[in-house]
């Protein structure tokens, strides 16, 4: 079911909080990228241009509400304060920054706001009942709004006070940024052209287990790198030497290949190393032949072939986690080479799902090279697991 945009509201003079994922890094006070700022703009100046007053909440970094220390330490480092400066900056509307998530200060805030302003409060993370999704903080949140939007995609996997929470009280649509993701990753994964190609990477079968269970069932192909593919090397009788291994995962990746057959594709050779931090020899190996001693940290050139062989002619390609240790140069060549043969797939959708392997493919110079970058790898993730986001799932439909 199609669930409704922000351009199904009418927002004039409407309260409307905004759920972004404002959660950038910060050094010192300085936010060295500021791409989920810049993504949340066109929602915001939609908003704003259309005469509502913005209410915007995020998440920064994490807090350890357990320990009293340890809170304080969390708060200080994650205070939102840098963000609504450099918001500021990318907005002609007048931003009001309050550094607190309830209180006489914020709804004083709210109450004086004019239409086109901007409140941006503090951290949602400074509550304790964010997380456990606190019914008296939702509505708490809800009652300074007339209706809620959505637009924060690598939050809406979490059912948190300020992604469902709010929800349950308010008129709700999505944001342009979770629509252009429920659109992308529902073009690749429910109604794909086919040939789909799945390529999943990663360190651990553990963290894809639900995807390539999904996969296997959608997918006319799933190619398996990164680290995790040495847990399926061990499964075919093969040495892995001290590469990475999910020693009680291996009866999994049997089973997988039981099921998967000639659609499941694995490496056939390898770089390995005798060292991970300090190497003093580095070779390529077939995938059956990793010497005692030596360690898997990149897909070969052999494999790099095989890869772009299995792609060819393929419709839609949907890529996630990347092939070795791409951020070493030495073990980066099998991520780029998938990023080059996925970017020139002719007439083939490309959706990378977030995560290491949105980050390679940028660090890498392929950001504008792909049909969709997603901006959450979490909620991507469990896109492809086929689950139901909570996020999403509480959005009013059309």
């Amino acid at each position: 079911m199609a669930k409704k945009t922000v351009k199904d509201l009418d927002v004039k003079g409407k309260r409307v909080l905004v759920r972004v994922d404002f959660n950038v890094p910060i050094k010192e006070g300085v936010i060295t990228d500021d791409n989920r700022i810049q993504a949340a703009l066109p929602t915001i100046n939609y908003l704003t241009e259309n005469g509502a007053k913005v209410i915007l909440l995020s998440h920064l970094g994490k807090i350890d509400h357990k320990d009293p220390e340890k809170c304080e330490a969390g708060k200080k480092k994650n205070n939102m304060a840098p963000v609504a400066a450099r918001l500021q900056e990318l907005v002609s509307s007048k931003v009001t920054f309050v550094p607190v998530t309830r209180g006489e200060e914020l709804e004083k805030a709210v109450a004086e706001m004019n239409e086109g302003d901007i409140v941006l409060m503090q951290n949602t993370r400074y509550e304790k009942g964010e997380s456990k999704n606190d019914p008296e903080l939702a509505a708490y949140w809800a009652g300074l709004g007339d209706l809620f939007v959505s637009d924060a995609f690598g939050s809406v996997h979490r059912a948190h006070a300020s992604t469902v929470g709010i929800a349950t009280h308010l008129p709700s649509a999505c944001g342009f940024l979770v629509q252009k993701e429920l659109e992308n990753l529902g073009a690749a994964i429910d109604n794909p052209n086919r040939p789909l190609v799945a390529i999943l990477g990663g360190a651990k079968v553990s963290d894809k287990i639900a995807v390539i269970d999904n996969l296997l069932n959608i997918a006319d192909k799933v190619i398996i790198g990164g680290g995790m593919a040495y847990t399926f090397f061990k499964a075919k009788g093969y040495n892995v030497g001290t590469s990475l291994l999910e020693e009680d995962k291996v009866e999994m990746a049997k089973e997988f290949m039981e099921r998967g057959k000639d659609k499941l594709v694995l490496p056939i050779d390898t770089v390995v190393a005798n060292d991970f931090s300090n190497p003093t020899d580095i070779k390529t190996v077939d995938s059956d032949k990793i010497p005692d001693g030596y360690m898997g940290l990149d897909i070969g050139e052999k494999t790099v072939e095989l890869f772009a062989k299995e792609l060819q002619g393929c419709k839609t390609a949907v890529w996630n986690g990347p092939m070795g240790v791409f951020e070493d140069p030495r073990f980066a060549k099998g991520t780029e080479a998938v990023c080059k043969i996925l970017s020139e797939l002719p007439d083939a959708m490309t959706v990378i799902g977030g995560g290491d392997s949105a980050s390679a493919a940028k660090k890498l110079g392929y950001k504008d090279k792909f049909t969709h970058i997603s901006t959450g790898g979490g909620a991507s993730l469990e896109y492809m697991e086929g689950k139901e986001l909570p996020g999403i799932a509480i959005i009013e439909e059309k």
